[in-house]
């Protein structure tokens, strides 16, 4: 990150510590500044495309919340224990650890069929963006975002049962 990345960082640093408190909700061991601090760390550690504005930053913080949040949990697995953290939705409903790694593994499969739908997805239900703010985001129409989300969903739910 370069000085201009960090200072928007501290500056939506409330707003992802709100993002991090909603999707932890329910965890154990992972705090929502310690999932923000770790964000900050992975994001600082690689190179970001050029960021739009701050809701693009806040985008790209969740899916790499995201990310931790799935690799925590295969951790856990792998360890044969209960998961340490629970991730929520947007509607604020208890993720297990279990159903993240499904959903992960579906959005992997749904990338290979269409990345747009599964950034839509991204963005849409972990980042909590609106059609609109993801349609800046990606750098498309609104109305695409729309199709996009709504043929997503329903792929996610036949994919998930």
């Amino acid at each position: 990150m370069d000085v201009d990345n960090d200072a928007l960082f501290a500056s939506v640093y409330a707003e992802l510590r709100q993002l991090a408190r909603r999707r932890l909700r329910g965890g154990v061991t992972l705090s929502p500044t310690a999932l923000v601090h770790e964000t900050y760390l992975r994001l600082t550690g690689s190179s970001l495309p050029t960021i739009k504005n701050a809701r693009h930053f806040v985008a790209i913080a969740a899916i790499a919340m995201r990310r931790i949040l799935i690799e925590r949990a295969r951790a856990a697995q792998r360890l044969k224990r209960e998961p340490p953290s629970a991730m929520t939705d947007p509607h604020g409903a208890v993720m297990p650890a279990a159903k993240l790694l499904e959903l992960d593994a579906a959005l992997g499969r749904l990338s290979q069929l269409d990345a747009e739908m599964a950034r839509v997805v991204e963005l849409r239900y972990f980042a909590g963006l609106t059609v609109e703010e993801a349609a800046d985001v990606i750098g498309i129409a609104p109305r695409s975002v729309n199709r996009a989300w709504t043929a997503a969903r329903a792929w996610l739910q036949r994919e998930l049962g």
